[in-house]
């Protein structure tokens, strides 16, 4: 699990690069934890912050096994703590370098983020509606007041896979980049 997120630090920002392609990333009880604890340093630190993927995945949200395992009580809890998450990434300058698929908690995590720089492959998606769930960490609140009420809905009830040229279009990212990391530091050191 220790391989789950590999970290670089370039002067003042930190890039943190999801690193389980082969199981599209999943932002796992151990991965957010981890998280949690890097966005703490970062605001102590004053650092700014880039979340990057691992070969053509980004990262997908939460691990599908531990949401099985949830009931109750505890479901409510693995919401607030992604929440809690989110609102930590906000209040750093914060960079998602979208480097492939970006798939429920994930994009939450992108939209929590200043900024969002993808792939021309890059794909957006909140696959709930085909998995019998919704997101509970942000992302219906965050989605349509960036893309607007009807593109958000769209997304959120068809569990549609929205390629990068069609995020620019409708606003989900800020622009495309054959190498969106390299992007993401030149913005950052501008």
């Amino acid at each position: 699990m220790d391989e789950a997120i590999k970290l670089e630090q370039f002067s003042k920002t930190l890039i943190i690069r999801f690193n389980r392609p082969e199981i599209r990333s999943p932002l796992s009880v151990f991965v957010l934890d981890r998280l949690h604890a890097l966005l703490d340093r970062a605001a102590a630190e004053n650092l700014n912050v880039i979340f990057t993927g691992t070969g053509d995945v980004f990262a997908s949200g939460a691990d599908l096994r531990e949401i099985g395992a949830l009931t109750g009580e505890k479901a409510r809890e693995f919401a607030l703590y992604g929440q809690s998450l989110m609102h930590k990434i906000e209040g750093v300058n914060s960079v998602a370098a979208v480097n492939g698929f970006c798939f429920g908690g994930a994009l939450d995590l992108a939209l929590a983020c200043r900024q969002r720089i993808a792939a021309p492959e890059a794909q957006f998606s909140h696959p709930g509606a085909n998995l019998g769930i919704m997101t509970g960490w942000g992302g219906t609140q965050r989605l349509p007041r960036l893309i607007g009420q009807g593109a958000a809905l769209e997304m959120f009830y068809t569990a549609k896979r929205v390629s990068a040229d069609e995020a620019l279009k409708i606003g989900l990212i800020d622009r495309i980049s054959i190498n969106p990391l390299e992007t993401a530091l030149e913005l950052l050191t501008e």
